[in-house]
């Protein structure tokens, strides 16, 4: 049940987040703007696991995932416009 919260989860936090982050360079697709989103909610879940907040097994909230949806989609944006360059 723990991977498919974190998935229902990063689905969510991919759409939140991609209304957050803005600009160019950011994924235009839905699909890959879902799939971001739930790479940040693992990188959320295994970040607060690693820093205690979670217990093991247990995935990251939405809060979390977001958090981590933002970041991917920066990291994602900052590279884009590296190669850009």
């Amino acid at each position: 049940m723990g991977i498919l919260w974190t998935l229902l989860i990063g689905f969510v936090a991919g759409l939140i987040a991609k209304f957050i982050v803005t600009g160019s360079g950011q994924p235009g697709g839905f699909v890959l703007t879902t799939i971001l989103g739930v790479v940040g909610a693992f990188v959320a879940s295994f970040l607060g696991q690693a820093l205690g907040w979670y217990q093991p097994g247990e995935g990251a909230g939405l809060i979390g995932a977001v958090v981590g949806a933002v970041i991917v989609l920066l990291v994602w944006g900052a590279i884009a416009r590296r190669r850009a360059v």
